[in-house]
């Protein structure tokens, strides 16, 4: 083993409102280190961290946070009313359901239920 997971870093264009929407999501209360880098410690995960880049993005996320509820349908309506958008339908297979949502800076996440 060479480490361990710090925190995850989403590059962002506005880090206190995103820090604010994922404390909103997963609970936390958003950090302030200084204007280019806030944080959310998240009972149970790794920190998340949001550093201002200058650039917006580009292209689909290689990574994202799969969030794991029990009534989707309640945790989608949530999630939208924080500043989510939902993306493409619902899928669902033997490992459960799952909905693809953006950020309010267009990085891809899940809400996931287990399998009925």
């Amino acid at each position: 083993m060479i480490g361990r997971i710090d925190e995850v870093v989403f590059d962002c264009t506005d880090p206190a409102s995103l820090a604010q929407f994922w404390a909103a999501i997963l609970g936390g209360k958003p950090m302030v280190r200084d204007a280019a880098w806030h944080f959310v410690d998240v009972s149970g995960f790794t920190r998340l961290a949001f550093q201002r880049v200058p650039e917006s993005k580009a292209g689909k996320n290689r990574l994202h946070l799969d969030v794991a509820v029990s009534d989707i349908d309640r945790a989608v309506g949530s999630a939208v009313a924080l500043g989510a958008r939902v993306l493409g339908d619902r899928h669902s297979d033997a490992a459960g359901t799952f909905q693809v949502l953006l950020d309010p800076e267009v990085n891809e996440w899940c809400l996931v239920t287990p399998p009925a």
